[in-house]
């Protein structure tokens, strides 16, 4: 499988491509971890009311248990305790609330700051870079073998630009159909290089 060119120009574009790549999507990630973490900061207030709900809460009851062994009158004065606690453990759930809700905001943020750079690496770069390894691996793999200049050669009738073609013979089909060895050659060596890669290797 090739993975980089053999011609050095083309080769490094594709090795600064892919760290620049790299680079995106690295920073990308850690753009969407602070911001998350940033938006995190946004829990704060509802860890604070859920600890303060929960102390209130405890201490009320604590202080519920207590009156209520108070004789005759302990269970009419537990009542308010009660619903202190009650209230306490309200305004802690609320906490809590608060708590799960900045965190779903602080997944979706980040998640949808990382769709545009990724799509564009998924949908972008990787399709393109994944053709052009198939291509220059078959390429590679053809100009090897036996029949490889033949169907180089064919290759480039087929995609190459004219302009390129008719440097070679100015009737250049006619010259692939007659076989002509310096055509196909140079057909063959085109076909590689706009693949980057180097004829006869």
């Amino acid at each position: 499988m090739k993975i980089y060119a053999d011609r050095f120009p083309t080769a490094l574009r594709q090795l600064l491509t892919d760290l620049l790549v790299l680079a995106w999507v690295y920073l990308s990630v850690r753009f969407a971890m602070w911001l998350y973490d940033l938006v995190e900061k946004l829990a704060v207030p509802g860890r604070k009311l859920e600890g303060a709900g929960n102390s209130l809460a405890g201490n009320l009851a604590d202080a519920g248990g207590k009156v209520r062994r108070v004789p005759v009158v302990g269970d009419d004065l537990t009542a308010p305790f009660t619903k202190a606690a009650d209230a306490a453990r309200s305004m802690a759930e609320a906490g809590r609330d608060q708590q799960e809700l900045v965190a779903q905001l602080a997944l979706a943020l980040s998640l949808a700051v990382l769709v545009f750079p990724l799509g564009l690496v998924l949908f972008g770069w990787l399709p393109l870079r994944v053709r052009w390894i198939r291509r220059a691996s078959a390429a590679s793999s053809l100009r090897a073998a036996p029949a490889g200049r033949d169907l180089l050669a064919l290759r480039a009738l087929a995609t190459q630009p004219l302009r390129k073609l008719t440097r070679i013979d100015p009737d250049v089909a006619a010259a692939w159909r007659r076989g002509d060895d310096r055509a196909l050659d140079a057909l063959a060596a085109l076909e590689l290089r706009g693949l980057g890669l180097r004829p006869g290797r």
